[in-house]
């Protein structure tokens, strides 16, 4: 017997090895039940069933007060931030204009997966390119050293020389 707990708000989940004996267990098919002209059901005998090993899920819901995120201290955080913020109106800005490029990628990615051959070759692509990375900075010692170099010379150009 297995159990699946959390600790806020959440289900618990109980697996038990094998159902009561006396109830049969139908299988569990997720394809409608239409009947066609192709359709034969599958026959299980009744000892193929009980011999078969099956899982019951249990389900509760629990509540607890141990939350690892107290959202009042959250939300008075978030509101002191908001609050230190000079130029307001450029962070929504940003924040709108970042909304809508997550949505415009999105309608692009839609448009170019809809074209027929063009997400494989772009998946090809993309594959032939992660081998071409792993071999030039992370197959070798001294090409890694080298990564770590411009990585760090790429932190100082953003961030400054603070020391």
């Amino acid at each position: 017997m297995a159990a699946a707990t959390s600790t806020s708000m959440a289900a618990t989940a109980v697996l038990l090895n094998t159902l009561p004996a006396g109830k049969p267990v139908a299988p569990f098919c997720p394809l409608s039940r239409r009947p066609s002209s192709s359709f034969t059901p599958i026959k299980l005998s009744k000892a193929k069933l009980e011999s078969r090993t099956q899982l019951q899920f249990s389900v509760k819901a629990s509540s607890s007060d141990d939350s690892p995120i107290d959202t009042n201290e959250l939300l008075a955080d978030l509101k002191e931030k908001w609050d230190g913020v000079e130029n307001k109106s450029t962070v929504l800005l940003y924040g709108g204009g970042a909304i809508v490029a997550i949505w415009l990628s999105s309608v692009v990615v839609g448009a170019v997966n809809s074209v027929p051959l063009l997400p494989k070759i772009l998946e090809l692509v993309g594959l032939g390119y992660t081998g071409w990375i792993v071999y030039r900075y992370l197959l070798f010692k001294s090409s890694r050293k080298e990564l770590a170099e411009e990585i760090e010379a790429l932190k100082k150009k953003i961030a400054g020389n603070i020391e």
